[in-house]
């Protein structure tokens, strides 16, 4: 074990997970939690809501020597809820009644009852969720968010923190685990963790491998000292970064190359995304839109950024040759002698979106997204972009966008992205101090 490094696993519960119903957003979550407190997170186990299938999940965890494991799921009233008893069984503790817990179960049951109208058979309803209120020996109880109670439960060499399955009340009842006395003395243990984010667009993961091998033969770093994770994310390239204190120079020397072998494709060295960067260029600025494939996507990614409406003017979503001629002023005899998806068109386009929405930039897309309309001049996925200023600057590209539909109009949105980032002349974002 290196010093200084606690590593924990996470056992997400629930039958509904394992079948697909629900998609497990606790995972991910906690996983992140403990990466900012400088833990590695080596497994995250998903099981049914199956005994042995649990205790197999604690029993390999504990193998592996994980410091810290985190249970969610499996803790409501219901005869399958049994991560409480099965962990007490790993852990070696026998169950025990919390009277003061029970009490506190009863008084929200009351409420929860009181406040909807419901009659009930009390003495039922409590002894369905006594069980909620045993308590293995020598762990600490975590007061419930719904009726459920957290636990965090020694187990030997580890400490089992064990959280309800619902994220509304996994979330706030993590402080509460991570404040307790047993959960503190293996945090003490971690040493930070740092990491960097950064993002590219216009280039293959399969080169960003390539890159790395580069760096360690041509410049001599040992990137298998630092975690480096390379992930497609929304059609760019997501790098992370993570190290500790004592390799902090060559995660340095691994960003900065893959920056020098990549200078035009790297947009941001900090996270930031790129509709947090446009936002920001857009700011004095007032943008009108014109779509025809995207069918309003790149108009939905302009606005789900807060603060929108103090730059956007409009879109038009103009799908039809007589939508394109009435709504932005494409002549009729540009759109039959060149066709709707041309870049002459795209242009005509982008100048009607000024024009129309008194813009000073403009973006446009007209494009074939499938699965039919395709043809060899002009196969499926071929889309013309246009963004210009009112002064006349201006970036046009055409290009053809693998995938089916969905990833077509998506991608589409994702390019004009970077064209307005180009032409409002963006620089590679770098918040760190």
């Amino acid at each position: 074990m290196k010093a200084g490094v606690v590593r924990a696993g996470i056992v997400v519960t629930g039958t509904e997970v394992i079948t697909g119903r629900i998609a497990d957003a606790n995972g991910p979550w906690v996983s992140e939690r403990l990466a900012e407190l400088g833990v590695e997170v080596a497994h995250i186990i998903v099981v049914a809501d199956r005994p042995d299938d649990l205790e197999h999940a604690l029993d390999f965890l504990a193998a592996e020597g994980m410091d810290l494991i985190v249970t969610s799921g499996g803790l409501g009233p219901t005869a399958d809820d049994l991560t409480g008893e099965i962990v007490a069984r790993f852990a070696g503790r026998p169950l025990e009644l919390d009277a003061e817990m029970e009490a506190k179960i009863a008084a929200i049951l009351r409420r929860f009852a009181s406040t909807r109208g419901i009659k009930f058979d009390e003495a039922a309803v409590m002894e369905a969720n006594r069980k909620q209120a045993m308590v293995p020996a020598g762990a600490e109880a975590l007061d419930p968010v719904g009726t459920a109670p957290g636990l965090v439960v020694p187990a030997g060499e580890r400490v089992v923190v064990v959280l309800p399955g619902p994220p509304r009340e996994l979330q706030p009842m993590w402080p509460v685990a991570l404040a307790t006395d047993a959960v503190r003395a293996v945090l003490a243990r971690a040493t930070p963790l740092h990491g960097l984010t950064m993002r590219m667009f216009g280039v293959p993961e399969s080169e960003i491998a390539k890159s790395l091998r580069e760096i360690e033969a041509q410049d001599g770093v040992d990137v298998d000292a630092v975690e480096i994770t390379t992930c497609l994310r929304r059609g760019e390239i997501e790098i992370d970064v993570r190290w500790r204190e004592e390799t902090e120079a060559t995660a340095l020397a691994v960003r900065d190359g893959l920056v020098r072998r990549h200078p035009g494709e790297t947009f941001s060295l900090d996270g930031e995304t790129i509709d947090e960067q446009v936002a920001k260029l857009l700011r004095g600025h007032r943008l009108g839109l014109a779509e025809s494939c995207s069918a309003g996507l790149l108009a939905a990614r302009i606005t789900d950024v807060p603060g929108a409406s103090d730059y956007f003017a409009g879109s038009a979503v103009t799908y039809s040759y007589e939508a394109k001629e009435e709504l932005l002023g494409v002549p009729k005899a540009l759109l039959e002698e060149k066709g709707a998806v041309s870049p002459e068109v795209a242009a005509a386009m982008a100048q009607g979106a000024l024009e129309r929405f008194g813009a000073d930039v403009a973006v446009a897309i007209t494009g074939i997204a499938g699965p039919g309309g395709g043809t060899a001049e002009k196969p499926v996925g071929y889309v013309c972009f246009d963004a210009r200023l009112a002064d006349g600057t201006g970036i046009a590209v055409d290009r053809v966008i693998p995938g089916d539909r969905t990833d077509i109009r998506e991608r589409s949105a994702l390019v004009a992205m970077h064209l307005l980032r180009r032409l409002l002349g963006g620089e590679v974002s770098d918040s760190r101090p």
